[in-house]
């Protein structure tokens, strides 16, 4: 069995061809798309987080908006880009969001990937110490993320408060009980998925990551998520950890799905330079008829082993088609896979 959810990116442009033609069709279609992969029976809807684009950059609201309207549906990010963020004031917006949504975040994090703009970051305010990296930079804020949720307090109260304090050191509020085992770094590397498994995160997993070694994408990815597996193990926690991939899966059930996915068959691993130093591996796009994505996803080795899979919806052909896609995976697919 796994849990299965949608990921979506946020985009909107102007475009005739696009059903989101601004940031507030992005914004309120994506609730509605979360309020309808509920009623179809998904498992969680995520939310991609870029800055200086056309694509959802402030997930706390659209989270607490889609957790008011839900009661069941998991409701996450996949990823959000740490070198942008104040860990103390993520702390109190995450907390927020998840006590209105019952306790049903789950946050993907991460150090983020190439940005619209060079060093976007800066323009937050934020600059990596003297000898430190812009990656380091992230994890940094992460591990101070990781602390704050875990509810202790820190900070000295004032002799004279506006209101009465409780007793002892002061944290952050709200805090929401259990939210830091809901934390999930996004890994694109074996080393960063050991280095997530030993700061006690799940392990989010998308549809790239580093080529180590030149084998097809999935067989790279379940290698990773082995790594993980097994350095979570190692470092004694106690909990079970999970784990996520991304997938790009169309089933072609009807004209309109041939003429947007049809070119998508033969699709296969692609392998490029994400930046100047990094050599990635992306996996392939599956599309097809439900039965032929039935052999061909039993011998992906990474949804094997994952708990979780997120699949990636194309947001702006609207509610409704993105609604018909999940609901293909989940009736035509999911089931003959033991997923359901």
């Amino acid at each position: 069995m796994k849990k299965i959810g949608f990921l979506s990116f946020g985009h909107w442009s102007d475009s005739p061809h696009s059903r989101t033609r601004t940031a507030s069709d992005a914004l309120l279609q994506a609730v509605d798309l979360a309020v309808a992969a509920e009623e179809l029976g998904a498992d969680g809807a995520y939310f991609r987080v870029h800055h200086f684009a056309r694509q959802l950059a402030s997930p706390f609201p659209l989270l607490a908006a889609i957790g008011a309207r839900t009661e069941r549906i998991e409701i996450g990010t996949g990823v959000i880009d740490m070198r942008y963020e104040n860990p103390m004031y993520m702390a109190e917006d995450a907390g927020a969001a998840d006590l209105i949504a019952g306790g049903r975040l789950q946050l993907g994090i991460s150090r983020g990937s190439p940005e619209q703009v060079i060093d976007g970051w800066r323009y937050f305010g934020y600059q990596p110490s003297e000898g430190d990296t812009d990656a380091d930079m992230a994890r940094q804020h992460a591990e101070v993320l990781l602390k704050v949720l875990e509810g202790k307090g820190f900070a000295q109260p004032s002799p004279r408060p506006m209101f009465a304090n409780p007793p002892g050191l002061l944290r952050p509020e709200p805090h929401s009980p259990g939210l830091r085992d809901r934390i999930w770094w996004g890994a694109g590397s074996n080393g960063t998925a050991v280095w997530t498994a030993e700061h006690g995160m799940n392990l989010m997993s998308s549809t790239l990551k580093n080529d180590e070694g030149g084998a097809p994408f999935h067989v790279q990815q379940a290698e990773q998520i082995r790594a993980f597996r097994k350095a979570w193990a190692e470092a004694g926690w106690t909990r079970e950890p999970r784990v996520s991939v991304s997938r790009s899966i169309f089933a072609l059930t009807t004209d309109l799905d041939h003429a947007y996915f049809g070119g998508d068959v033969e699709s296969t691993d692609q392998v490029g330079l994400i930046d100047a130093e990094t050599r990635a591996i992306f996996g392939r796009t599956y599309a097809a008829e439900p039965d032929v994505l039935v052999s061909e996803l039993s011998e992906d080795e990474a949804i094997a082993e994952a708990d979780t899979l997120l699949l990636t919806v194309p947001n702006q052909l609207g509610v409704e088609y993105n609604a018909h896609l999940i609901e293909d995976i989940l009736t035509h697919v999911a089931p003959a896979l033991g997923w359901r």
